[in-house]
């Protein structure tokens, strides 16, 4: 398995998908080698040793890269002038095959049944993976360029890269029928090569009895309400739908604050638009969060908004009713395809959005009704039906795979 983070190392939800399917898979006795770019703050005694403390074989491997999830040409040539060693490629896309031909060796010196790549960023290294071994390969797309960039124009080559990854793997695995359709639609990959398999949660995460601090529970003695937006502050995620939205909700109840968590390339844009519309004082910015600041945060919010733009799946919405908060999500997300006991929009629609958030501030029975059905509901989205669905993926790859090989013995 081909991934680009792994938690408590992760910048956003591919390291949560990746771990939390991983540990089910193994967790069915399956053993996998799970291959990252080194991270800096993975040390060579973290490497080939069992994460969460569980008898599970899943085993580190490290190559070493400037590679990380979300990154794009601009970034990693900042980090590639910081004074990194010269085996670095010159640009991303000499970095992405140079972790692919290292990969191969990887692959070479290994025993295993079926390659799994998570996105395109490994794509190259499932690709020569596949051509050193001979076995299976299965492409796991958990985000397009298309959802990257809201749509609005691609990357040429990691568009390049991405279909010719989709092309040579032997099954592709979407996170949600939204992204297999993107898939069909704008690169010509049969619908039939195309999996579902829907991301999940693992309730063994969340702490029930966490209460958020008392500082923070302050805010809300005077009848505050409190609005949360967590995920990664770029175009994808509709931050600037979100702030829109606030303002709508504040020229009809001014006792209300919106937090935002997380962090990116948008945010002195969003910094500027919250004082531009005049609701700085409204808004507050807690940076990245994970763990238990994360939970305490779920917990303290009344609603949880996923405006996102395009949003192949989206993790948090399950992680905020697994806190018994109510969500609201974006009709543009694959994760209002699992959840029934949640309230959806157009992310466009900012009026639909405002009505129904100020429905649930200021309805307690809808509050409750949500939080209290959605979280039942949210048990059923688990990480273990997620891998029972790859596990048939594996199997019918491997089947094919086999009948080939006997036809031409």
């Amino acid at each position: 398995m081909f991934g680009w983070e792994f938690p408590p190392h992760n910048s956003g939800g591919l390291g949560v998908a990746c771990k939390g399917l991983s540990m089910a898979l193994a967790s069915r006795t399956f053993e996998i080698i799970f291959v990252l770019p080194k991270r800096v703050d993975i040390s060579e005694s973290r490497l080939n040793l069992v994460f969460a403390d569980i008898d599970y074989n899943i085993k580190i491997k490290a190559i070493d890269s400037l590679i990380y999830p979300y990154i794009t040409s601009t970034e990693y040539s900042t980090h590639l002038s910081n004074g990194y060693s010269p085996i670095y490629g010159g640009n991303l896309m000499e970095e992405v095959i140079r972790y692919a031909v290292k990969a191969s060796g990887i692959a070479r010196h290994n025993d295993f049944d079926v390659i799994h790549a998570h996105d395109w960023l490994s794509f190259p290294a499932g690709i020569h993976a596949k051509k050193v071994s001979g076995k299976p390969l299965i492409v796991h797309v958990h985000a397009t360029e298309f959802d990257r960039t809201g749509g609005k124009g691609v990357n040429q080559e990691v568009y390049d890269i991405e279909k010719k990854g989709m092309e040579e793997a032997d099954a592709v695995i979407a996170v949600s029928n939204f992204t297999k359709d993107i898939i069909v639609r704008h690169y010509g990959i049969n619908p039939e090569k195309i999996n579902v398999v829907h991301n999940g949660v693992d309730e063994r995460e969340f702490n029930h009895n966490l209460l958020p601090p008392e500082n923070l529970m302050r805010i809300k003695e005077d009848g505050t309400k409190i609005v949360l937006f967590v995920g990664r502050i770029t175009l994808q995620k509709g931050p600037d739908y979100f702030i829109r939205v606030a303002k709508k909700v504040l020229d009809h109840n001014p006792k209300v604050l919106f937090i935002i968590s997380g962090s990116g390339d948008m945010e002195a844009q969003i910094l500027n638009d919250a004082a531009y519309l005049g609701i700085s004082d409204k808004v507050l910015f807690t940076g990245f969060l994970r763990g238990d600041e994360l939970n305490q945060i779920f917990k303290l919010a009344d609603i949880y908004i996923l405006p996102s733009v395009s949003e192949p799946f989206g993790i948090t919405p399950l992680e905020a009713l697994m806190n018994k908060t109510p969500v609201l999500v974006s009709r543009q997300s694959g994760s209002s395809e699992v959840l029934s006991h949640a309230l959806k929009a157009d992310f466009w629609d900012i009026d639909d959005m405002a009505h129904k958030i100020l429905a649930v501030l200021e309805y307690e029975p809808l509050s409750r009704c949500l939080a209290e059905n959605g979280h039942s509901e949210v048990k059923g989205i688990n990480w273990h039906r997620s891998a029972d669905k790859c596990i048939s993926v594996y199997n019918k790859v491997l089947d094919s795979f086999n009948n080939y090989k006997e036809k031409i013995a």
